[in-house]
């Protein structure tokens, strides 16, 4: 929080945690379990992975109780599901390509498919901006939202900053952090980054008045088609 203070972010009223909305979440689950789309599964990483990475449906045939541990899956059915992206364009993926996916796992903790769709629901949000590597992961909300009868917001998909060579940023490879004592250069690029072509004197400006400059110019259709950008250039350290 105080990182995306730094940079200039605000956000309306108290922080809201998702372990707040446990009630809502185990209501959503009943929904589903109504609905016969709702099954146990005690599978491992081994036994439900195959080579298209998509789960084989191995428990969703299984009619002898489940002991132990276990996630929850929802039943997909085999439809394609089109999702209009603001920036990518239009997206369309089959949902058996990815399988039943999960929506509680083995731990008990409500999986972020699920989750994201009953909150951002119950907070009346009307546009999801995220970024690109999340793209694949819509579909499948789309799909819940329609069977718990939930509006869907309109989605905007950002590409995804990475290492020069493609890698996601991470800690682990000493990927090289925000720096909140450079907050507005950072955000000028980013801006560049976002195809905006901020004028050069902005460079030197604060971040209020960059961001004064970056809402006034914003235009979702300027933002590149594609899901990645390499980290480069000054503002990377």
């Amino acid at each position: 929080m105080r990182t995306l203070a730094a940079f200039g972010f605000e956000w309306d009223g108290p922080i809201l945690r998702q372990s707040a909305h446990a009630a809502a979440h185990g209501s959503a689950l009943e929904a589903l379990r109504t609905l016969g789309r709702l099954y146990p599964c005690d599978c491992t990483r081994r036994t439900r992975s195959t080579g298209e990475g998509a789960y084989p449906g191995t428990c969703r045939r299984r009619t002898e109780p489940v002991r132990g541990p276990h996630a929850l899956r929802v039943r997909v059915d085999p439809v394609e599901v089109a999702v209009e992206d603001r920036i990518q364009g239009l997206f369309r993926r089959n949902l058996a390509v990815m399988g039943d996916f999960i929506v509680r796992r083995r731990d008990g903790i409500v999986a972020y498919a699920l989750a994201v769709v009953v909150d951002d629901a119950a907070l009346g949000v009307t546009d999801v901006v995220r970024g690109a590597d999340l793209l694949d992961s819509t579909p499948p909300q789309r799909f819940l939202q329609s069977l718990l009868s939930l509006p869907a917001p309109r989605y905007a998909h950002l590409p995804v900053l990475t290492e020069p060579d493609g890698a996601k940023l991470a800690k682990s490879r000493r990927s090289v952090p925000l720096d909140e004592r450079i907050a507005s250069r950072q955000l000028f690029a980013v801006f560049g980054w976002l195809g905006l072509a901020p004028p050069g004197d902005l460079a030197r400006a604060t971040v209020a008045e960059l961001w004064s400059w970056g809402v006034a110019h914003w235009d979702a259709r300027r933002v590149p088609r594609r899901s990645s950008s390499p980290l480069s250039g000054p503002a990377a350290g």
